[in-house]
């Protein structure tokens, strides 16, 4: 079944973590798992100051290819009658702003994103990495499914 836009808005922001998929050179998906925000109809990821394994992140020059991308929240357990996904279709973005607090729109993200993420409203500087950097996925199409009502 699928699910309403209210219980869309209730998924994703709970959801802890998304995978995020982008196109390689060859046009082959490649998937990593990141943190999000929903807001404004635009699925929102930073680049955090978690460790990396490079300093140049696939995804984002993946997004500078080809924006194409989507990104995938679910929700597993034994009990199968609980089990749900939403598949978030669109365009991927990289912002960065040297002073994102001054922008209301990205001020919103970051404020959303402290919120949902403790570990960033507690360590001013694990939100990001040099410069503040984010991904905004431009929400074209929701695809959803559930196995009964969420």
């Amino acid at each position: 079944m699928a699910l309403g836009e209210k219980a869309i808005a209730r998924a994703l922001a709970r959801a802890p973590v998304a995978r995020l998929a982008t196109l390689d050179s060859g046009g082959a998906p490649r998937l990593v798992p990141v943190v999000f925000v929903h807001v404004a109809g635009a699925l929102w990821s930073p680049v955090d100051a978690k460790p990396k394994r490079r300093a140049a992140l696939g995804r984002l020059e993946r997004l500078a290819r080809d924006p194409r991308a989507a990104a995938l929240v679910d929700h597993y357990e034994r009990d199968w009658t609980r089990l749900w996904w939403i598949e978030l279709l669109g365009r991927g973005a990289v912002v960065r702003a040297d002073a994102p607090e001054r922008d209301p729109a990205l001020a919103a993200v970051v404020a959303a994103l402290r919120e949902k993420y403790p570990q960033y409203a507690r360590d001013e500087n694990a939100l990001f990495l040099g410069t503040p950097t984010l991904i905004r996925l431009d929400v074209d199409r929701i695809r959803t499914w559930s196995a009964s009502a969420v």
